[in-house]
């Protein structure tokens, strides 16, 4: 099926953002590896080439580090509002691409689905900032924090495999500005609460930045 010329304009748009993103990342990969170069370099200068390299000792570092993507905050009192709009889905909208809108038909992000996976690209020019509400306290921490801690218990208790867990991650550039939303294992019931509450809280953020 064609995509209407708005969403085509929109994926190409997002297109261009990855290949920027990959750019410098290897104008990241080659710096280090210049760095890497010169080093070694200044080493064997030094004198390491005769052997002296074997007696430097290695700090003991523990085999795997686990950094938080998100810091999650318990609230002991559920008290998320109800979404304005619910968003009605389908297995079959895994495979397609979807732009959310206020009720005045403002643009508000875009939604790829990549099989168990959901990406949010926010509309670049409203300059959604994550210090904005109810972003934290609604999205990240009543919706986002809560599914990834169920599904950390039922790991937990064996009852589901880590890698089917469901996780989340938010990037972000200079200033806090929300680039992406990644959420991974997200299942048929999840999906339509996330589209919901996705276009619940950029459409009230938007209403903030507006006044």
């Amino acid at each position: 099926m064609a995509l209407d010329p708005e969403k085509m304009r929109t994926l190409i748009a997002f297109k261009k953002r990855l290949e920027n993103q990959l750019e410098k990342l290897n104008v990241e990969t080659i710096e280090t590896q210049t760095a890497v170069d010169i080093v070694n370099t200044m080493l064997l200068e030094k004198g390491f080439k005769r052997g002296d390299l074997k007696e430097v000792q290695t700090p003991n570092l523990p085999k795997e580090v686990v950094l938080p993507k998100q810091e999650t905050h318990e609230t002991p009192i559920d008290t998320r509002p109800t979404p304005t709009l619910t968003v009605t889905t389908t297995p079959q909208d895994r495979d397609n691409v979807f732009l959310l809108k206020t009720m005045n038909d403002e643009s508000l992000a875009l939604i790829c689905f990549n099989k168990e996976d959901m990406h949010v690209m926010p509309d670049e020019s409203k300059q959604f900032n994550a210090k904005t509400p109810p972003f934290q306290n609604f999205l990240v921490e009543k919706v986002l924090a809560k599914m990834k801690e169920k599904d950390i218990e039922l790991v937990h208790n064996n009852q589901l495999e880590a890698n089917k867990a469901f996780t989340y991650e938010i990037i972000k550039e200079e200033g806090d500005l929300i680039r992406e939303i990644v959420i991974h294992n997200v299942d048929d019931e999840r999906l339509k609460e996330l589209k919901s509450s996705i276009r619940w809280t950029l459409e009230k953020m938007y209403e903030k930045m507006q006044n």
